[in-house]
């Protein structure tokens, strides 16, 4: 019975011209926002390119010199000689880490473009290169970007009731409704059928054009986490359709009119997808206010005075505390590359209370947040997509992490020469530590995504079960 009323219902749609109009528009602009999504794709991919091209050239450079020292050519500036590991360790050797963009990055940009996706590692304070982020438009970061997954989580529900608003008012205002209960159909196969209909229509566009925006932007399904990330994004995306699918059942079922069902749907859509998410975030950033970056900033510069004034002193303790360094000369107290190594060990002492108490308040806004989030099928669908996009804070913080420990690497492998005086050749330059991005286990991404899937398969269960059992009670005749 149900496939017969699948099919008289997909015969009523094509003959109705609301269907065709709506059904474009939302064609137009989930394609406009794949787009959109791969053209920041590109950009970033374009940006990393030269970041790495930049990075050969500088070393061909360096060897290049190198070669003519060695066959007793002179270096034309002490600063810029690459024989000097200090040299090499903050300018002419320095190395990019690199956040590569996850294979379905197009569809969903996410907090991609809030923060850096590569940094220029140096011997120096980590603050001096983390904070060297590229200035964008305030108001492009607000708003964010017309992608694909916006296109979902703020279009994709409006589509969704504007097709599901009248299920049932339009037949039973046109007196159509009992004709066709009077046949052997149930009312709850009858709506049934006519959502189903709807649901493979506007899934197959979603589905469809998630899939070109995959392929278009470089994406292959033949590789097993490409395949299994575009699985676990139309599964969100199915979900949360789902979610207003289920809410229009329970509104169609309280057998108001047609358009005081369309205000009760807008006015769900305004609290779920506008409302909680701006209340959410205020009381998180009242709760947990994070510092700004001037004041990080500003810390760095008092600490970094304070700590040139000390001069020989800290130098003396930073021997102390780096026996390993301590080599048969004697220690010259003017020693303009110690003292600098000595003031921003102390500069980073310093300012390492600011930087915790930044990244505290950001984990306390997220953990918050991340905990309130199911208030909003929204706010959960968002954060899932980002997850499963590869554009969320939780990658962004695993990338942090990585640059943070291989800048130690970085260090580690300098220090020692820089103290020790050692002249580097042009083959040392290849044996400099060089970063490699690996991606989080997919277990840690996988109960992420499970847990927002089972933050919108709840909502869907209780809404549309009492969605049908209002059904029960329908009045037909109105």
């Amino acid at each position: 019975m149900i496939k017969t009323i699948m099919r008289h219902e997909w015969r009523s749609l094509l003959l109705d011209r609301t269907l065709w109009f709506i059904t474009t528009l939302f064609a137009l602009l989930i394609g406009y926002g794949a787009s959109n999504g791969s053209a920041w794709v590109a950009f970033q991919q374009t940006a990393l390119t030269a970041a790495q091209n930049e990075e050969r050239s500088r070393y061909s450079q360096a060897q290049a010199e190198l070669a003519r020292i060695e066959q007793g050519g002179k270096a034309s500036s002490a600063f810029t000689n690459p024989r000097l590991p200090s040299v090499a360790a903050s300018r002419a050797g320095t190395r990019y880490a690199i956040l590569p963009p996850s294979p379905l990055a197009s569809l969903s940009v996410g907090q991609s473009d809030l923060y850096p996706y590569y940094f220029k590692v140096s011997s120096q304070s980590r603050q001096t290169f983390l904070n060297n982020e590229e200035v964008e438009n305030p108001a492009n970061l607000l708003a964010g970007r017309f992608d694909l997954s916006f296109v979902i989580i703020y279009i994709f529900p409006l589509l969704i009731l504007a097709l599901s608003y009248n299920l049932l008012s339009a037949e039973r205002e046109q007196g159509t409704l009992q004709m066709i209960l009077s046949q052997p159909v149930r009312l709850r196969d009858y709506v049934l059928g006519k959502v189903l209909v709807r649901t493979l229509i506007i899934l197959s566009l979603t589905f469809g054009f998630s899939i070109a925006g995959f392929l278009i932007s470089g994406g292959t399904i033949t590789t097993a986490e490409g395949f299994y990330r575009l699985l676990l994004w139309m599964g969100t995306v199915g979900v949360y359709g789902a979610f207003w699918f289920s809410l229009a059942i329970l509104v169609n079922g309280a057998g108001r009119s047609s358009a005081t069902n369309a205000l009760s749907l807008a006015g769900l859509w305004l609290l779920f997808v506008l409302l909680i998410p701006s209340i959410l975030n205020l009381v998180v950033s009242a709760i947990h206010p994070v510092p700004s970056r001037i004041e990080m900033i500003q810390a760095t510069r008092r600490a970094s005075t304070e700590a040139t004034t000390k001069g020989s002193a800290l130098m003396a303790r930073y021997l102390e505390d780096h026996p390993e360094l301590v080599t048969d000369r004697e220690v010259d107290p003017n020693d303009f590359v110690l003292r600098t190594l000595a003031i921003q060990a102390e500069t980073e002492r310093l300012v390492q209370p600011v930087i915790d108490h930044f990244d505290q308040q950001t984990f306390r806004q997220q953990s918050l947040i991340d905990r309130w989030r199911f208030l909003s099928p929204a706010i959960v669908a968002q954060s899932t997509l980002n997850d499963v996009a590869g554009t969320s804070f939780s990658r962004y913080r695993h990338f942090l992490r990585l640059v943070e420990d291989f800048h130690q690497r970085w260090r580690s492998h300098f220090t020692p020469l820089i103290v020790r005086r050692v002249e580097l050749r042009a083959t040392d330059y290849e044996n400099f530590p060089v970063f490699q991005f690996k991606e989080e286990s997919q277990r840690g991404l996988l109960r992420r995504v499970l847990i927002g899937l089972f933050g919108l398969l709840v909502p869907v269960i209780l809404t549309g079960g009492f969605g049908f059992r209002v059904l029960r009670r329908y009045s037909i005749g109105g």
